[in-house]
């Protein structure tokens, strides 16, 4: 969450946040009279804040929700074209968006007053030329800010967007709520230390701890870089490609995450949603070959020289503020392996993914030969 948008300064003062003018409105009265809190019981509308909502996850959030009736303000970054679009794409729905810093309390005041739910997505997760600091700054300084306005204003539900990277990598066996977490890298390490944080609110705020398993689906940007080379090139599979993973369609996650918010059960608890089917990588790569109608062609490679090299770039590009074009975290998707029990998720939230990964693949990839990145 980068920089503030003095563009969209009216936005929060106005009793509801007034769409642009090029998008329609969602409800074509609501500036006119005071907006007014959801309580159970009454109507059921949200009124919503979704942090994040410029990303993949965040942005589909918003969007489902607007689309179900309920308010919603929205609160991103726009560093790329893809948050752009994002951006545009959900201010033409009559969303609200604005953008800023997780630092700037007044803002973070301004977002929560005209909330009675906050789902807090952003994060900084991918930046590789920035130091661990900033990874503590926005998301665990962040967080901690966010619970603090949302304790001022009355907030009735928080729910935290984490993600399975707490709980480490090449680890057998199934894992659920009560496994041993053990970060491996900075974004993992203070997704956990701001898991911390919203537990140490108690019983001030009706929280709730979704940890995230990898999310695909139509409007991920980040899968297309694998789609495209199955598309029209040699895959190389670096290991063995044998390690499990438990992708979660984007609209399946997205469902979990309004459970969360709505759920009396939910409240205090931390719980895992993750997909449909567990894959190993080779079967993630055929499938994804299959979705696209194309033959799969791959060459296995060796680990070790690639972990090697991503290290030496880490550390070389470094000082010098330099994005470094190979990293280890790349190689995630060939060496961590994580399956879950979602019996948690079941029980308390009635979350069941529908979606196998063969239809959400070939979801992904009409949508990826659509938007013209096929």
């Amino acid at each position: 969450m980068e920089r503030s948008d003095g563009n969209a300064a009216r936005c929060l003062e106005l009793s509801i946040c007034r769409p642009r003018e090029r998008g329609p409105s969602l409800d074509a009265d609501a500036s006119s009279r005071p907006l007014r809190y959801h309580r159970e019981g009454e109507t059921g509308r949200m009124d919503a804040l979704v942090t994040g909502a410029t990303g993949f996850i965040g942005s589909r959030l918003a969007e489902r929700l607007a689309g179900e009736g309920h308010r919603v303000i929205a609160f991103g970054a726009e560093r790329t074209a893809l948050e752009a679009a994002r951006r545009k794409m959900l201010e033409s729905r009559g969303i609200c968006v604005r953008t800023g810093r997780l630092d700037d309390m007044p803002l973070l005041r301004q977002l929560v007053s005209s909330a009675d739910t906050v789902f807090h997505l952003a994060a900084a997760q991918h930046e590789s030329n920035v130091g661990a600091e900033y990874f503590r700054a926005v998301n665990v300084h962040g967080t901690r800010n966010l619970l603090d306005a949302c304790e001022e204003a009355g907030v009735k539900r928080f729910v935290y967007g984490s993600t399975i990277g707490v709980y480490g990598s090449a680890r057998d066996g199934c894992l659920d709520e009560t496994s041993v977490t053990r970060p491996e890298n900075i974004y993992a390490e203070t997704k956990l230390e701001a898991e911390r944080e919203v537990v140490r609110r108690g019983d001030r705020l009706g929280w709730t701890i979704v940890r995230i398993s990898e999310t695909y689906g139509p409007g991920d940007g980040r899968l297309a870089k694998l789609f495209r080379l199955v598309d029209s090139s040699i895959v190389p599979i670096i290991g063995s490609g044998t390690n499990e993973h438990h992708p979660v369609y984007v609209d399946d996650l997205v469902s979990g995450l309004e459970l969360a918010a709505t759920m009396p059960e939910a409240v205090g608890e931390t719980i895992v949603l993750a997909g449909k089917d567990v894959l190993a990588t080779r079967e993630i790569i055929e499938r994804v070959a299959a979705a696209l109608g194309k033959p799969l062609r791959s060459v296995k490679l060796p680990l070790g020289p690639f972990l090697v090299a991503a290290l030496m770039c880490e550390t070389g590009c470094r000082p010098f503020g330099i994005s470094p074009p190979w990293h280890r975290r790349r190689l995630d998707f060939f060496v961590k392996r994580f399956f879950f029990s979602l019996e948690k998720a079941e029980r308390l939230l009635g979350y069941r993914p529908t979606v196998s990964f063969d239809d959400g693949a070939r979801e992904t990839a009409a949508w990826y030969r659509a938007q013209g990145y096929l």
